[in-house]
């Protein structure tokens, strides 16, 4: 089935909703039955992360150790790839996607990566996707929902994977360009780093379907690219005036972490506002924030309901809708039919209570 013009689905005026690593809520993250529930859920953007393997390939995988969310550890044949690296200044124990070649991760399954809180019930039923598959998946899907249908590939590790001789950016450019339906569909390229999106930039100009933004990580910490560079700037500096100013030389939003927008109070509710969303509208740019999750442990204190783990789907609404009270343009939400009850209000879709 051909897909519908591709173009943005949400209605003008309302927030569009981000597939968080698909439903990521309800099926195992990043596998194409993870998007296909969050395109039938009403997501009008799904994301994949992505990574590369070892002989060169885009995968869809949140972070480059797979320990927790595949099932490498029951390989045997898999054994001795277990490793320690230093990933972004960070030390990281377990099973990296660039040791492996693509038909060696299509041998494994993906598992749940918060069994304690969500079903793994489809544990070992889906495989690893590359991207390539993923967008063929998303013309595919766009047709039989018949509408448009976005995309939101995130560049993890980037400067990391530069300096093992596996860039990403323009792999990524490669395939975006070179689908039909990616070439004038809705995409955003995201990213943690400065470099890689200041690159894009001066690749795409101004006249493209591709966006980007810059997502923005505890104010306290660096970029991976400035730790690397042994440079000064840090997240904080990003969101004041002067520094989002700065971000929409290169950017045409900004992706912060949901409290960077509305605090915690030190009961561990919600607080007032800052003027982030203000701020970076003022500088020309979008903000999407990041992550709506249904489980109480990651909900503001006055939105849980039940067991201190349940799945909460009311209060992950409510929640939702005290951050599009301060105007922001879209988010990412772990459940995107709980993200179109919010947007679109209870009767649009009653799915995930």
């Amino acid at each position: 089935m051909s897909a519908p013009s591709p173009s943005p689905s949400p209605a003008p005026g309302k927030a569009a909703v981000y597939g968080h690593r698909g439903a990521s809520g309800l099926l195992p993250e990043h596998t194409l039955a993870s998007y296909a529930q969050a395109i039938a859920d009403g997501a009008d953007y799904i994301e994949p992360d992505l990574v590369m393997t070892k002989d060169g390939v885009l995968v869809s995988r949140h972070e480059n150790e797979i320990g927790g969310t595949t099932d490498v550890a029951a390989h045997p044949e898999f054994a001795s790839r277990r490793t320690v690296k230093t990933i972004d200044g960070e030390r990281i124990e377990g099973w990296f996607t660039e040791d492996f070649t693509l038909a060696e991760l299509k041998t494994l399954y993906a598992r749940e990566r918060l069994p304690q809180l969500r079903s793994t019930a489809y544990d070992g039923q889906f495989r690893i996707a590359t991207l390539e598959e993923i967008i063929a998946f998303l013309v595919q899907q766009a047709g039989r929902a018949n509408r448009g249908i976005g995309l939101v590939p995130e560049i993890k590790h980037g400067t990391y994977f530069k300096g093992i001789g596996l860039p990403m950016e323009d792999k990524l450019l490669g395939a975006l360009q070179g689908n039909a339906y990616t070439r004038v569909a809705p995409v955003t390229i995201q990213s943690f780093e400065v470099g890689n999106l200041r690159y894009l930039r001066s690749k795409l100009g101004a006249d493209s379907n591709i966006r980007l933004l810059q997502l923005l990580g505890d104010p306290k910490q660096q970029p991976a690219d400035v730790l690397a560079a042994k440079g000064s700037q840090r997240y904080a500096d990003m969101i004041t005036p002067a520094g989002l100013e700065q971000v929409a030389g290169y950017a045409d939003g900004i992706g912060p972490s949901l409290r960077l927008v509305i605090p915690l109070d030190a009961s561990g509710k919600l607080g007032t506002p800052t003027t982030l969303v203000r701020d970076a509208h003022a500088a020309g740019l979008m903000v999407i924030p990041y992550t709506f999750r249904p489980e109480n442990p990651f909900q503001a204190a006055e939105f849980r309901k039940g067991e201190a783990n349940a799945r909460n789907a009311d209060g992950s609404v409510a929640e939702m809708r005290a951050y599009l009270a301060t105007g922001i343009d879209a988010f990412f939400t772990d459940d995107p039919a709980l993200g179109r009850r919010a947007v679109d209000g209870d009767a649009a879709a009653t799915a995930g209570n």
